[in-house]
């Protein structure tokens, strides 16, 4: 099979803050005359980059078996080159030359530059900031800091990305207003950790300053904050989130746990009680507020009374969204260094499956109770005999989704439209539109 020397095929695995060192990459070489394609199927790419995940193990597994997936291609003479970077290789770069040699080289998370002369580019300084959206064009991730400063026992994050780095704001304004000028109109903020944000740079938190003043952005309707941390949590952006309808009522804020024997083993600076605290100031302050969060089950220290305990807590609370991931003993960090992982799988994954069946039956309760209400909604695509949409309380490729017949309506992908809720399931609202008067 004939391949295109100058065509690359970028693959990305992980989450959406590889996503966007993806569409980086891709930007610039974009800017260098490649031919450029993401996460395709097409045979006919000369080159691919693989940006891996090296989070946990099944990510690390994903990651492992897509590079041998790619190389197998390579040696049936389907590929020219194969090339890897990420927080895998940023990790585990010796070991990976030594196993899995016929890869031509590998890339950490910081190499943006070496990657694009391996591959005969410039690094085009002018482009510093602008990016090849690889989501529908009416939304877009923005990165403000790298790294994490945080010792959470679990975490490997900070032995790949680092310290924690905020971006200057106005760095953050000029990409946020070159978006918007591409037609974003929903800006999803990440980072390891929002909460933090500002702290390096200005010496006080600055996620207040920095979300009015994308507020000010012309063209952007929807501002979204994602993995925020609860110690020592921003709470003057509760009155904003509160106050301007551009930002959305909608916080990812991953808690991990409730019990404090648990908590102080994970090396979390929060408490139950800090939590319950924290929790209740999010609906008292900002009513209708979605809260999204994520829960680690089998880390060493839960038994089943601490385990009785978390699910008793999503219970009593009943979170908007929540999702469960099972623990994984990473190499080097304070949790593999300091305690057994003494937690069957089985186990483990017994009580992920026993988080999410609690959380199901909540969710779905909670969106019948949506049925006769009216909501904003963004649609995202048309699929088969429905637009799908999602309303402020819903972030993409995670949350629920409005679903609303085509046959109904007359619709457009990236425009908003007021909908009536007329069914519910657990993950998903049915809708119709409102006729405008």
């Amino acid at each position: 099979m004939k391949t295109r020397s100058n065509k690359i095929n970028i693959i990305t695995l992980g989450c959406s803050k590889n996503l966007v060192d993806s569409e980086v990459l891709m930007g610039q070489l974009k800017a260098n005359d490649f031919e450029i394609v993401h996460d395709s199927n097409d045979q006919d790419a000369g080159i691919v980059v693989i940006n891996t995940c090296g989070f946990i193990h099944d990510a690390k597994q994903e990651s492992i078996e897509t590079i041998l997936q790619y190389i197998r291609a390579k040696e049936e003479g389907r590929l020219k080159s194969v090339f890897v970077m990420g927080c895998l290789s940023e990790r585990y770069k010796k070991d990976l030359e030594n196993e899995i040699r016929e890869v031509d080289q590998y890339f950490g998370v910081n190499d943006l530059e070496n990657i694009l002369r391996r591959l005969g580019a410039e690094t085009r300084k002018d482009l510093i900031g602008e990016r090849m959206l690889t989501t529908p064009s009416h939304y877009a991730y923005i990165k403000i800091s790298e790294g994490c400063d945080r010792t959470c026992s679990f975490c490997s994050i900070p032995l790949i990305r680092g310290k924690h780095q905020s971006r200057p704001m106005e760095e953050i304004f000029r990409e946020a207003e070159n978006l918007a000028g591409k037609g974003v109109k929903e800006l999803i903020l990440i980072a390891q950790d929002l909460s933090y944000y500002g702290l390096d740079l200005y010496k006080e938190q600055k996620l207040k300053d920095l979300v009015q003043g994308l507020a000010s952005v012309s063209g952007l309707e929807w501002i979204r904050l994602h993995y925020t941390y609860p110690g020592n949590f921003p709470l003057d952006i509760l009155p904003l989130m509160a106050s301007d309808k551009k930002v959305c009522r909608y916080i990812d804020i991953p808690l991990q746990h409730s019990h404090d024997k648990v908590l102080e083993k994970m090396r979390r600076l929060s408490s139950r009680d800090s939590t319950l605290k924290l929790l209740h100031r999010f609906r008292t302050e900002v009513p209708g507020l979605a809260v999204r969060t994520t829960m680690l089950v089998g880390h060493p220290g839960e038994g089943e009374r601490e385990f009785r305990d978390l699910k008793d807590f999503i219970t009593d609370y009943r979170f908007d969204r929540l999702g469960v991931f099972t623990y994984s003993h990473e190499e080097d960090t304070y949790a593999y260094q300091n305690f057994k992982d003494s937690i069957p799988e089985k186990v483990k994954q017994e009580r992920a499956d026993e988080i999410m069946d609690i959380q199901q039956n909540i969710s779905k309760e909670l969106n019948e109770n949506k049925i006769g209400k009216q909501f904003r909604v963004i649609i995202d695509r048309q699929e088969g005999d429905y637009y799908v949409g999602r309303t402020e309380f819903d972030s993409p490729e995670v949350d629920n989704e409005v679903l609303i017949a085509a046959n109904n309506a007359d619709m457009k992908t990236g425009e908003f439209y007021e909908v009536q809720i007329t069914e519910a399931t657990e993950y998903d609202l049915i809708g119709t539109p409102l006729k405008d008067e």
